[in-house]
């Protein structure tokens, strides 16, 4: 990956700036741990100073300063390296014992640099004075250990925050690289359906991670937009075959009537058929737009409650002497003891009923017997429309929801094809689940809404 692309990636920024959130965590824990270690050897030492103090002035227990002097020089001998430092002085200044030269300090504590007595080793001391008899003894020792520590701890802490910079950059370069990848896998799925592949999907790792749940919705969306475009693309040509016929039936029917007319024979007849032509072509036109409005969810703006066993029985009073002019039977059977109320469009869900039962009607035949059921499952209201009819075969339940799908391909029969893809459009609208089933002998129509109002 190129350098100045690795940088605008987002990962590798992420991986930085965590890495940056780590060091200043790490270098604060350091900061806090090392002063206490120190804040902690400095208490050490201050007790080891003060201890040696009581050592040297205990040794004038019997008022004798030569015992308090010996004591002075036997620790100056066994000091080194100027750890220590020791002086005593008699009550007019004169050094009685030391390996410093003569020092003004107040009593008690006091911090003074080497250099203030002739020591370049660059360390400070920590110093006790106090009385001894008539005498003055001071005791210091340097925090060269201190020093030692703080170098240690600066150059440790140095190369650690080396390391995790390096770790950064390394893992924030490999997790950028790999994130990268997924992301160009996307950017060129998205530039093959641009270019009309819309087959192309996003390949899944199955991780499960966010970009792999990014990836399953953005191939549902590619999904949804193929079957839109192919539905598109299927509807376009179902227009043109079935307007064909219309159309050049109106042509022929016009030619006629104009050859008709120049003869001086009346054209009525032909004028008549035209107009029926064109009220089939404008019947179909009439219901696409219909269905593209009910698929745009405008109509879902106005749901209220409906309660179908209020609206299905004025459909079955409507209907039943239509059947029985048509030598038919129409039942209604409402299983419920409850509510059923559900979500929707009175105006519409009647319109779907309306079309299946004029379905059954139209294609059950004479002497059939056509039931109209309801009844409540779990959370779901179900309606049911059964007819004891022809039916329709098994693997061309899926087709007829098809805009302009007809079973009748002569496309002889009267019809524009679009009856049970309004239905389907409803349905969807109204959130229910749509499917046929053989009702051995006919043909069942069920229908699945959400319950609502419980």
């Amino acid at each position: 990956m190129h350098p100045l692309r690795l940088f605008r990636s987002t990962p590798f920024r992420l991986a930085l700036a965590f890495a940056l959130l780590f060091v200043c965590a790490f270098l604060l824990s350091g900061f806090v741990t090392f002063n206490l270690i120190k804040k902690e050897l400095e208490a050490r030492y201050d007790s080891q100073t003060k201890e040696l103090f009581q050592v040297i002035s205990q040794t004038y227990g019997d008022s004798d300063i030569q015992d308090v002097i010996d004591a002075t020089r036997m620790h100056i001998a066994a000091t080194s390296n100027m750890r220590n430092i020791f002086l005593l002085q008699s009550a007019n200044g004169a050094i009685l014992a030391a390996n410093i030269p003569a020092l003004s300090v107040p009593d008690g504590w006091s911090i003074r640099q080497g250099a203030d007595f002739g020591i370049r080793v660059g360390f400070a001391y920590r110093i006790y004075a106090g009385s001894v008899g008539p005498d003055r003894l001071i005791v210091g020792t340097n925090n060269e250990e201190t020093n030692e520590l703080q170098e240690i701890v600066v150059a440790s802490f140095g190369w650690a925050l080396l390391v995790v910079i390096a770790l950064a950059i390394g893992a924030g370069a490999l997790i950028a690289s790999r994130a990268q990848r997924r992301l160009d896998a996307v950017r060129d799925t998205m530039g093959r359906v641009s270019h009309g592949e819309l087959a192309a999907r996003i390949p899944l790792l199955g991780k499960g991670d966010d970009l792999d749940l990014l990836s399953l919705d953005i191939n549902v969306a590619l999904e949804r937009l193929s079957l839109a475009v192919e539905s598109m693309r299927q509807v376009s040509t179902d227009i043109a075959h079935d307007l064909k016929t219309p159309l050049n039936h109106l042509r022929m029917t016009l030619e006629d009537a104009g050859l008709k007319q120049a003869r001086g024979e009346p054209v009525g007849l032909e004028l008549e058929l035209a107009m029926t032509e064109a009220g089939q072509i404008d019947e179909t036109f009439e219901a696409l737009l219909r269905i593209a409005q009910i698929e745009s969810g405008a109509r879902k703006s106005g749901f209220c409650l409906i309660e179908l066993s209020d609206v299905l029985p004025s459909l079955v009073d409507v209907y039943r002497e239509v059947a029985e002019d048509s030598d038919q039977k129409f039942f209604f059977n409402s299983e419920v003891g409850e509510s059923t109320f559900v979500s929707g469009d009175r105006e519409l869900l009647t319109q779907m009923y309306s079309n299946l039962i004029e379905n059954s009607i139209r294609h059950a035949g004479a002497g059939a017997g056509i039931r109209l059921s309801l009844f409540v499952q779990g959370d779901s209201v179900h309606t049911s429309l059964e007819d004891s009819g022809p039916g329709i075969p098994k693997d061309e339940h899926t087709n007829v929801f098809r805009r302009l799908y007809r079973l009748e391909k002569s496309r002889t029969t009267p019809g524009t094809g679009l009856g049970l893809s309004l239905v389907k459009a409803i349905a969807d609208l109204h959130g229910a689940a749509i499917w046929l089933e053989d009702a051995a002998p006919g043909l069942r129509v069920v229908l699945a809404y959400p319950r609502a109002g419980k």
